[in-house]
């Protein structure tokens, strides 16, 4: 056997039994898997791990709590031996192999009838790697493969075989391939790493990008060369407002047949005007794909150091846009509410009214002296922080010249953490 190459093989196990004998680490490892596929799933062992057990609690696999004994691979149809009894493994593989059931062996992969291959998932394909008794290759093999299929640099074909009525990766839950109409993506808090796997899938899958001055621009530069950039504050507006030419642009490019994402910075849905653009094209009939995005109202002053609850210091925590004064009547912000709250504030947009607004917290009832750290541009080269109080946050902002986009903590979690040099 350790002659021949292994026989590649993809198992369609739904409600098919599979025993499983142990329930340590190693099944552990490969239970979810076996669940996904959909079988039926039986764990014979007298002890499993509390991951383990918690699959049992859930209904999610049945466990006979017991030791392994001499018919439990009856109407069988594949097993897992993953105990460290040598002897018992030994007896399992046996009546596997009487019974003609794939047998997988954790301890013995020359004993084995079947080997278990290193497998991932993306843009709705499994990979699934053997290269002989090196798993550690194997699973080398298939990180190389699965992050390629994830950030673009391979790409999957979507479609089905001329002639068959198998389906194919196109028929899978779409988890990135290109889709018809506008994906709105959050591209994050600035660093091109903090996309999400998604978001950078659909990117490299686009026609046309519209992108946002706050997206991760670094991105941008990776597409290949027929992708048409548009910079979303460079539309010609004409007799548009702002959001009017970009849904404009969204619907006329969606209907020319391109494929096109809709690159925003954070999440579409918070501060992005994200709902106002699904809703023009809703109304156009263009399909729409949200992907959301890793917050900065989060992101960035984790980054920073600071976090945004932190036990026996803030219980909460209300993200607020800054983009309004306190006095002007277009705000719909409760400063009064806000300022009795004892949990952390988290300001957008407010670089030039951070004094007003600090102002009107302290009017309103929260201590001058609360801590106030200001994070200039996030996640990126560029980062910096500024530290101050509710007192003299005003005019700390304007003598360290801080200029957005920035995310301003209000509240005791800034000085949580190791202490910063002076």
């Amino acid at each position: 056997m350790s002659e021949n190459p292994a026989y590649p093989v993809g198992l369609r196990l739904s409600g098919r039994r599979v025993v499983v004998i142990g329930g340590g680490q190693v099944a552990q490892r490969r239970l979810p898997a076996l669940i996904a596929a959909g079988a039926d799933v039986v764990l014979i062992s007298s002890s499993a791990t509390p991951s383990v057990e918690a699959m049992a609690d859930g209904g999610e696999i049945r466990w006979e709590r017991r030791r392994y004994r001499g018919g439990d691979l009856a109407d069988a149809w594949y097993v897992l031996v993953a105990t460290n009894d040598p002897e018992a493994n030994a007896a399992v593989s046996a009546e596997a192999e009487s019974r003609r059931v794939w047998c997988v062996r954790s301890d013995d992969a020359e004993a084995a009838t079947a080997w278990t291959p290193a497998t991932g998932r993306s843009d709705g394909v499994t990979v699934a790697v053997l290269t002989g008794r090196d798993p550690r290759r194997s699973a080398a093999l298939r990180d190389a493969i699965v992050e390629g299929l994830r950030d673009g640099t391979l790409v999957a074909p979507h479609h089905r075989l001329a002639g068959e009525g198998q389906a194919t990766a196109a028929d899978a839950p779409d988890t990135g391939a290109p889709l018809p109409g506008v994906a709105l993506v959050g591209g994050g808090p600035g660093d091109p790493d903090l996309i999400t796997v998604r978001g950078r899938r659909l990117l490299a899958a686009a026609d046309v990008v519209i992108a946002d001055r706050l997206g991760p621009r670094d991105l941008l530069d990776e597409l290949p060369p027929h992708v048409e950039v548009i910079d979303a504050a460079k539309i010609p507006y004409g007799r548009f407002m702002a959001q009017e030419a970009i849904n404009a642009a969204l619907i006329e490019h969606a209907r020319a047949g391109k494929a096109v994402v809709r690159l925003k910075g954070g999440d579409p849905f918070v501060f992005g005007r994200g709902m106002e653009e699904a809703e023009a094209l809703a109304e156009a009939g263009i399909p729409c794909t949200v992907v959301p995005g890793i917050s900065s109202s989060i992101s960035v002053p984790g980054v920073a150091g600071i976090p945004v609850t932190h036990r026996g210091v803030a219980h909460e925590f209300t993200v607020v846009s800054g983009h309004v004064a306190p006095d002007d009547p277009r705000s719909l912000v409760d400063w009064a509410a806000l300022a009795r709250l004892r949990g952390t504030l988290v300001l957008l947009m407010a670089v030039e009214k951070i004094g007003a607004i600090a102002a009107a917290l302290v009017s309103h009832g929260r201590p001058a002296d609360t801590p106030v750290a200001i994070v200039q541009e996030g996640t990126t080269a560029a980062q910096r922080r500024v530290d101050a109080t509710l007192a003299t946050v005003g005019e700390r902002a304007r003598a360290e010249g801080v200029r957005p986009p920035a995310v301003i903590v209000i509240g005791d979690v800034v000085t949580v953490g190791p202490k910063r040099p002076a």
